[in-house]
């Protein structure tokens, strides 16, 4: 029998291990003190959400994101993330910044405004994609927020790596195929993270005002789900109809590469109804099954940094995958930075994990019971008599993620071994804490925070984004680097007033341009 790829790394030595490198996407709406979605603009002490490094907006105009530099440790990661929340803090005014993946209080779509970009083609391009979002789905599904991971291993592993696997590939070959292994068995397990990091079991009623759904009354304002644990990730949350027909692979890069193209250049028809433009104003980019490749939902994407003018499509197949990004996190609302140390620490050792153990192709019937799992989960992750099926049988959840955690406890080993600490051994034994009932999963958390509080989803939440306000605030921040942040915000908003004068197209022609590119 072939020696293990888990054998094969743990005869590297020390040196030959350099670590991850990670960065954090964190989103989070801005709220006013009811309680209610902000209707102001981006804040200008903030910059302009087109071009600034740290710090933009997603759908819309009031949901923030917040962009971390590639670090090389978690502790640096998160300091990162810590100085741009406490900068954010200092120039939100009377708002405050929303602690939860789901809402606050909403009004219906028109309560959302959808995020400004200027007036440049590259602003407007950015916009209309956005209208198109709320035309096809409507646009309270985009006011939830998550937390986005991302992390690749640096050249100097991959090098090692595909030597000591004895790979003839060019590295671009070999990096992507790599990756696209590590894909495979994060679909295969990322129920667990659902389980022991899902933290969006209620939300607010005007979230589901009209909609038919099956959760339980929490209060005259909230709702719940009995053993959810994430509705972000749920069928109140990211989905949608045109999107289940596109068999998207996640087996190889070119499979998965023609799946999106494919989709980008099909018409769906009930967006071919709506037409590109409305009184004269566009109101989607095309007609097709999607817009633009980050139109499709998944837990996870191969990514590769785009340059300028480049879709991500041609990013990957001209020069292959660079880093994975994990996308079924909720934000943790318990911490002022939405996530926390441990939960980082273990999404490297669970993410090399699935680089280092066996990982066949999926064939339909596999992908269609991953889906199954990870669904299950999402909505009664927290019931103890749900079952999941492994290896075609049908397997408790808790003797199931026991099993996915012993297995970590030896790569664990090595890594601190290593670098000569703890630092995997005590990611792991957070969880382990989690499952055995020491402490709770995040979900059931949230539940009995909001029970101990006497506070429904709404209230709770602006209960925690005051705390962790005032946290970061007191915090503040050293002279140098909030000078930093200010310089940054001023050359964005210079940067964004450059290109729209530079712009010498019409929008119009800009955008059949990008479309035949």
């Amino acid at each position: 029998m072939a020696e293990s790829r888990h054998s094969i790394f743990r005869q590297f030595a020390a040196s030959d291990w350099n670590g991850f490198l990670k960065g954090v996407e964190k989103e989070g709406l801005r709220v006013d003190r009811n309680g209610f979605i902000a209707q102001t603009p981006h804040p200008e002490a903030l910059g302009a959400a087109l071009t600034h490094p740290s710090i933009t907006t997603d759908y819309s105009e009031s949901l923030l994101e917040l962009i971390t530099p590639v670090c090389s440790s978690t502790s640096e990661v998160l300091e990162s993330l810590r100085n741009t929340h406490r900068f954010v803090q200092q120039n939100l005014g009377d708002e405050v910044f929303w602690p939860a993946s789901m809402p606050c209080e909403l009004n219906g779509d028109a309560s959302i405004p959808i995020a400004e970009y200027g007036s440049s083609n590259t602003g407007r391009l950015k916009h209309v994609y956005r209208q198109g979002l709320a035309v096809r789905y409507g646009r309270m599904m985009q006011s939830i927020a998550g937390t986005h991971y991302n992390l690749s291993l640096p050249d100097s592993f991959m090098e090692k790596w595909q030597r000591v696997l004895g790979d003839q590939q060019s590295m671009k070959d070999f990096k992507s195929d790599q990756y696209f292994w590590l894909i495979r068995n994060f679909r295969r397990r990322s129920w667990l993270l659902m389980l022991l990091f899902g933290a969006s079991p209620a939300l607010d009623a005007s979230f589901v005002d009209g909609v038919r759904h099956d959760l339980g009354h929490f209060d005259d304002r909230s709702w719940f789900g009995k053993h959810a644990t994430s509705l972000r990730m749920g069928d109140l949350g990211y989905h949608n109809n045109a999107q289940s027909s596109l068999n998207i692979c996640f087996n190889k890069l070119s499979t998965y590469t023609q799946a999106l193209d494919r989709a980008i250049h099909t018409n769906w028809p009930a967006y071919e109804a709506l037409g590109t433009q409305r009184d004269g104003k566009f109101i989607q980019i095309n007609t097709s099954v999607l817009q633009i490749e980050n139109e499709y939902y998944s837990a996870v994407r191969p990514k590769r940094t785009a340059r300028s003018g480049e879709k991500p499509i041609q990013a990957l197949e001209s020069r292959g995958v660079e880093y994975i990004e994990v996308r079924c996190l909720d934000l943790d609302p318990f911490s002022p930075v939405g996530v926390n140390e441990a939960q980082v620490d273990f999404l490297d050792l669970f993410l090399l994990d699935c680089l280092l153990s066996e990982s066949p192709w999926v064939d339909d019937a596999e992908c269609k019971m991953l889906d199954d799992n990870f669904k299950d989960v999402v909505a009664k992750g927290r019931n103890r008599e749900l079952t999941l099926c492994r290896s075609g049988e049908r397997t408790a959840i808790g003797e199931a993620a026991t099993a996915l955690l012993d297995r970590l406890e030896p790569l664990a080993d090595v890594l601190d071994g290593w670098n000569g600490g703890e630092v995997y051994r005590k990611a792991l034994s957070a969880q382990r804490g989690v499952l055995s009932g020491d402490s709770q999963v995040p979900s059931a958390r949230v539940i009995d925070a909001m029970h101990a509080s006497g506070l429904g989803h709404r209230d709770w939440g602006m209960e925690m984004a005051a705390k962790h306000q005032n946290t970061l605030r007191k915090e503040g921040l050293e002279a140098s680097v909030q000078a930093a942040f200010k310089a940054a915000s001023k050359d964005s908003l210079a940067e964004q007033k450059r290109m729209e004068a530079s712009d010498t197209l019409a929008f119009s022609d800009f955008l059949e341009q990008y479309l035949r590119s």
